[in-house]
């Protein structure tokens, strides 16, 4: 499976491609970070985004991008931004008829360390070691982007097989109710 992560910003977006299975060794194909100049009409920075991840998915051809759920922050004007961008992923994902996978910070900090409550370079040194890395991704964008593949990887396999469980069970039972 091979998975796009994307750690959605407005000033910087990280992107991380990864390919892998739950039990097998995972693997980066491509790490980095798209950048807008803050100065810029947000428009034309969100314009900018859209570019280079519909050029990521082109070039990669992900089965599935993961992008992080945005939360609340105290910095409204941050939020905003991150969720722009958020967007964004999505749609070009939608475009491409590419299923979308939402994570939380704590799930995909959780997925990678063990912890929910881990700081950014625990995440980044897990990713290192997981993914045998010479050196740590940068900037921390980039790590954290890397982690939401790898969340997808671990975690969504399982998410997936536990909503069709759930979808089945609730069909099964309409079956049963219309007798």
């Amino acid at each position: 499976m091979r998975v796009i992560g994307i750690d959605p910003g407005l000033t910087r977006c990280g992107f991380g491609v990864v390919d892998g299975s739950v039990g097998r060794a995972l693997t980066m194909v491509d790490v980095g970070v798209y950048r807008t100049p803050p100065d810029m009409d947000t428009s034309r920075r969100l314009h900018l985004l859209e570019q280079g991840i519909e050029a990521s998915i082109l070039k990669h051809q992900p089965d599935i991008v993961a992008v992080e759920r945005v939360f609340s922050q105290h910095n409204v004007r941050t939020v905003m931004g991150t969720a722009q961008a958020s967007g964004i992923a999505m749609l070009v994902a939608a475009r491409h008829d590419i299923p979308v996978q939402l994570h939380t910070p704590s799930e995909v900090k959780a997925s990678v360390t063990g912890s929910g409550r881990a700081d950014k370079p625990q995440v980044t040194q897990m990713v290192t070691r997981l993914l045998r890395l010479t050196e740590a991704p940068k900037p921390a964008d980039a790590a954290d982007a890397l982690a939401l593949a790898i969340c997808q990887i671990w975690r969504g396999g399982a998410q997936n097989r536990l909503q069709d469980a759930i979808a089945q069970n609730k069909l099964l039972a309409s079956g049963k109710a219309a007798r």
